[in-house]
């Protein structure tokens, strides 16, 4: 099955980010490309973003690179130096290790769409680098703390 139908990937939406980030990412949503190829080594998803919605909280990887490919629309690429609008056929490229926390977000009034490929360690950490956040990934468990890894207080 080498050509992935579109129509038949389901729509992600939603976060895995606890309240109160998770709810700041609404408007977001994507099609898990390389999931539904079956690829196991890196993932490759189609990001929509509704206007006025961002792809995540600024963040940045320690174990993973990350390449972003704009292919409909116009988003504004948000990092430590500033922000780039970019525009289809734009690409954006985040070294694993890279402390410059990115995100992207809609400043328009029509929906974006941005290619996002990156690789997938078994173990990683991300940081937020606007917040207080940390996940930590180690033999498949997602684990989100504080930066300096101390339990983060969620409510219940």
């Amino acid at each position: 099955m080498p050509v992935i139908n579109l129509k038949d990937v389901p729509l992600k939406t939603g976060s895995i980010y606890p309240e109160p980030y998770a709810s700041q990412m609404a408007g977001r949503r994507s099609l898990r490309l390389g999931q539904a190829g079956g690829l196991t080594q890196f993932g490759a998803n189609l990001v929509i973003l509704e206007p006025g919605a961002r792809s995540s909280l600024r963040h940045w990887h320690r174990n993973e690179d990350e390449f972003v490919m704009v292919t409909k629309g116009e988003c504004t690429l948000v990092q430590d130096a500033g922000e780039t609008v970019m525009q289809p056929g734009d690409c954006a490229a985040f070294p694993a290790g890279d402390p410059d926390g990115h995100c992207f977000v809609n400043n328009t009034d029509a929906d974006v769409q941005f290619l996002v490929i990156g690789s997938k360690a078994r173990d990683e950490v991300v940081t937020y680098s606007d917040v207080d956040l940390r996940l930590e990934r180690a033999g498949g468990e997602a684990t989100f703390t504080r930066k300096d890894a101390s339990p983060l207080d969620i409510p219940e």
